[in-house]
């Protein structure tokens, strides 16, 4: 079976973890509590083939700055989050995140994904922004950020509703199986194993199979 490595990187306390366990238990934990590292795995049918989506969860704090790089080897794709109601992780994202990715894994491709989407009508946290003049981050932002520093696109969800969620990984998937072109042309590095050749035949299937025949298995590791 293949393997698909997806690592989810950004700022603590942004929910990272909370995007991965609603995706693979269809569950929001009820508390928050900081991660190291995490793994999870769930088994997607991709053009009739069964693919292993490896999620790696990791910590976003100082502490672990030079802990976390030991998973990045062999990565697909990169999920790169901040809240999109914590300007400071939005900052994040081009200040610190992008360029550790890239310093270590410099062809992988990426995805910018906003987070809590939720909170954005949320009347406390609203009040708690304007407090400090602050904002959300709109959808605009995110795309135009995603542009800035080439991501292969901007998503965001959030995983208490699971609104968007799906797709965050649908396109993670795309995204790993068929980088875009530039990346797929050059020398690949960080174990990416894309064939230069694959025909849009199947990339059409695959896109298909994503929107209409997304079946999941959730798996221990």
């Amino acid at each position: 079976m293949q393997t698909i490595k997806c690592v989810v990187v950004g700022d603590g306390a942004v929910g990272k973890t909370c995007l991965l366990i609603s995706y693979t238990t269809n569950k929001f934990p009820s508390e928050y509590v900081p991660t190291v590292f995490d793994n999870y795995a769930v088994t997607v049918m991709i053009g009739g083939e069964p693919y292993t989506l490896g999620l790696f969860d990791t910590a976003g704090q100082e502490d672990y700055d030079r802990l976390r790089p030991l998973s990045y080897p062999q990565t697909d794709v990169f999920l790169v989050c901040f809240s999109v109601v914590s300007p400071s992780s939005f900052e994040n994202v081009k200040e610190k995140w992008v360029p550790e990715i890239t310093h270590h894994c410099q062809k992988t491709p990426f995805l910018l994904v906003g987070t809590q989407i939720d909170l954005r009508d949320d009347a406390a946290t609203i009040e708690k922004l304007a407090k400090n003049k602050q904002k959300a981050i709109s959808s605009e932002q995110g795309e135009k950020l995603a542009k800035e520093l080439k991501a292969v696109k901007y998503v965001e969800c959030s995983a208490l509703t699971q609104k968007g969620l799906k797709n965050v990984f649908d396109e993670a998937i795309l995204a790993a199986l068929e980088p875009p072109e530039p990346i797929r042309r050059r020398s690949l590095i960080c174990g990416q194993r894309i064939e230069s050749g694959m025909r849009s035949t199947r990339i059409r299937i695959i896109c298909r199979s994503l929107s209409n025949v997304f079946d999941r298995n959730v798996l221990s590791m």
